[in-house]
């Protein structure tokens, strides 16, 4: 087996006899999402290297530490504890920053890059790795199929080995097409191992142990036998063995993982759903809130509001449900958002309930919904800031409405009023600077001058908005957005050895946002540094092939360097993906103009114009195509359309200029060379040679 394997099997001891799963370098990993939730079985193998890892290789820990650390608290005894940041530290009536599904691919993909790396050094030693076996694929939480897909794509076999063993089930589509794609498919026959007992030879189980080893198994049933047994035992024996079990996983101390995954289940399926299932859930989905696991959150607010009597636990059901909603957007489920936000503001008369949701559903119309519509997320968000000043509780009337009239200012600043939400946010920061003591709601302070520096960058106030970014990357400097933001300053002033050092910073500090990596790419590329922004474009699209920016800029930076088949290959990735994309069009027509491939340049370039009429890029480059051709007519109206386009460009000017002269118009191209000698920026050289050549 020397590459990677999928295989499909009813049966555990089916699927890992073939995986290997006895072998001295496997680390066999359960990923059943009731054992320990998202992460189970990424921890297992977390816990099977990192010891060996710190050992060996400290720095390259420490590198990866927040990634590791970030959905997997407990590892802390083997590495040492995270970072600290405003939000990890922020109680959770503070938290007002939170992060969701996009975070935890980042995350994931931090993990899967030390695993990657681990591997070669150990290799460098003249040593194997452990071959990675994760069983239970299926039924494991979407971060953990997520993982695999990520792992098993960007592992080379040669380099790390993973089996996926997984039962008959569907999985979800990008996990389905990396395996498809990256895995040999073993279908295992498993009818008898399915179905037995689970017992060493075969000893058959009364149907009383059939259920205790099921509950015991935290429900993830490893025999169809213990299945059958658990679902037509009396529901008070399950119930008691629930109970049971539960109260052995509270004695043991449990890590988070196993509070969200096999505590909740069993409090949820006790004697007590309502009670200690309701408060079990509440814990998990605020653990999950807190972390940014997006599907854990809906599944976990779902059973939440299953287990809750929304007239005598009011705002349980609305916590369950308002999170759950929330969650819901950065897995792209907005219409099931909307759904849970109306349904508690038709359930509800509690005034806070409507001003959260209203606040809630100004969002997703100001921010998420397409298409937008600020006006009306302003009619959400003015109900949120009157409900919120009228609250009786000081403390809260002050808290609420600042946080509301920060979201005011969101929806204005999308409305355009960039002069009003700049007032708003000041305001909010005053009113919060006379009331509260330095240490009161930190994030959430940090927050608004976040928002004021935007909101100074975006009104020109570059200068201020550098100070507080600074004051930013004092306060939280493991929140690396501040030190991205500061770059851009830098990088529109021209400097960019800052530029470059502030996204040095913030990769030493950050898991490996693909975006950070892009901008530091394109930072190099403006400093001539080719083979760094070849490197950074080259790991984003490692991590994320599918990123049709990097793959426009990597090849156009290729085809600086005259590595064409390289450029067109990132071309045809990219149309491949968005076939009518104008960008990657020019760029096939660009390289085939700088072939000599002048018919296939044509017809690429006349595509984009297609769809685009109003590129200039690609009416520039087809201009070329037609000069090449000796179609001079042609290139003068794709020139004279370009300039319409970009207004008096001087290098525009001299090549229709030129254009001119080869149809013998030397009168319209002296024109053209003597209004280019009056503009900026023109190569006064050239310009001063090609008019002498119509004087001649």
């Amino acid at each position: 087996m020397a590459g990677h394997h999928t295989i499909v099997g009813a049966s555990p001891a089916a699927r890992l006899r073939p995986a290997g799963a006895d072998g001295d370098l496997a680390v066999v990993a359960r990923c059943h999402r009731r054992l320990r939730g998202p992460y189970t079985g990424v921890d297992t193998v977390l816990r099977a290297v990192l010891p060996e890892a710190a050992r060996r290789w400290p720095a390259l820990v420490e590198h990866h530490r927040v990634e590791l650390l970030y959905g997997i608290p407990e590892l802390e005894e083997l590495i040492g504890p995270a970072p600290r940041t405003l939000a990890t530290e922020a109680s959770y009536q503070e938290r007002t920053r939170f992060f969701g599904a996009g975070m935890i691919r980042c995350m994931s993909q931090g993990i899967v890059s030390f695993l990657l790396d681990y591997a070669r050094r150990v290799r460098a030693c003249g040593e194997l790795p452990p071959y990675l076996v994760f069983d239970e694929v299926d039924q494991a939480e979407p971060t953990a199929q997520e993982f695999i897909a990520l792992l098993v794509r960007r592992a080379d076999p040669a380099l790390l080995r993973v089996v996926v063993c997984t039962g008959p089930g569907e999985l979800p589509e990008e996990l389905a097409r990396v395996l498809a794609r990256c895995t040999e498919r073993i279908e295992t026959d498993d009818t008898d191992d399915a179905a037995g007992t689970g017992h060493e030879g075969g000893a058959p189980r009364s149907a009383s142990e059939l259920v205790q080893a099921y509950v015991l198994g935290d429900g993830t049933g490893r025999s169809r036998a213990e299945t059958a047994a658990y679902r037509e035992a009396d529901p008070a024996l399950r119930a008691r063995l629930h109970d049971r079990r539960a109260e052995e996983l509270e004695r043991s101390a449990p890590s988070w993982g196993v509070r969200v995954g096999a505590l909740a289940y069993h409090r949820e399926h006790g004697s007590d759903p309502a009670g200690a299932g309701r408060l079990a859930l509440m814990a998990a989905q605020r653990h999950c809130v807190r972390v940014g696991f997006s599907a854990a959150v809906i599944d976990l607010g779902l059973r939440g509001r299953a287990v809750t009597d929304p007239v005598a636990e009011q705002h349980d059901f609305w916590e369950f449900s308002h999170q759950a909603a929330s969650a819901c957007i950065p897995v792209g489920l907005t219409e099931q958002s909307m759904e849970l936000y109306l349904d508690v503001i038709q359930r509800f008369t509690d005034p806070k309930v409507h001003m959260m949701t209203s606040y809630s559903i100004a969002m997703l119309h100001t921010r998420f919904l397409r298409p937008r519509d600020h006006d009306l997320a302003l009619r959400w968000q003015n109900n949120a800031v009157a409900i919120a000043g009228i609250l009786p509780d000081p403390a809260e009337r002050l808290t609420f409405s600042v946080f509301h009239d920060n979201g005011l200012a969101l929806v204005e600043m999308h409305r355009g009023n960039l002069t009003r939400a700049l007032e708003l946010v000041q305001s909010c920061m005053a009113r919060l600077d006379a009331e509260l003591s330095d240490g009161q709601w930190q994030l959430h302070r940090s927050q608004l001058l976040y928002n004021r520096a935007r909101l100074l960058t975006a009104t020109g106030r570059l200068d201020e908005a550098f100070a507080d970014y600074s004051t930013l990357v004092e306060l939280d400097p493991y929140y690396t957005d501040y030190l991205s933001e500061r770059a851009r300053i830098h990088r529109s002033r021209g400097d960019f050895e800052a530029t470059l050092a502030d996204y040095d910073h913030a990769v030493r500090l950050a898991p490996p946002f693909p975006e950070l990596y892009y901008n530091r790419g394109t930072a190099r590329v403006e400093v001539g540094d080719t083979a760094g922004a070849l490197a950074d474009f080259g790991y984003v699209l490692e991590m994320e092939p599918d990123d049709v920016d990097t793959r426009l800029a990597r090849a156009e930076l290729l085809l600086d360097c005259e590595e064409f088949d390289a450029a067109e290959a990132d071309v045809a990735a990219g149309l491949a993906l968005r076939p009518e994309e104008p960008q990657l069009l020019c760029m096939r027509g660009t390289i085939a103009l700088q072939r000599g491939a002048l018919t296939e340049a044509y017809q690429a370039l006349s595509s984009a114009l297609d769809l685009d009429p109003g590129y200039p890029a690609a009416l520039l480059n087809r201009a070329v195509v037609h000069y090449q051709q000796a179609q001079y007519q042609a290139a003068v109206q794709d020139l004279t359309a370009t300039l319409e386009l970009v207004g008096d460009d001087p290098d525009v000017l001299l090549n229709r200029g030129i254009a001119y002269q080869a149809e013998g118009r030397l009168d319209l191209a002296l024109a053209d060379f003597d209004h280019a000698l009056t503009l900026p920026g023109a190569d006064q050289d050239e310009l001063r040679e090609q008019r002498e050549r119509c004087l001649v």
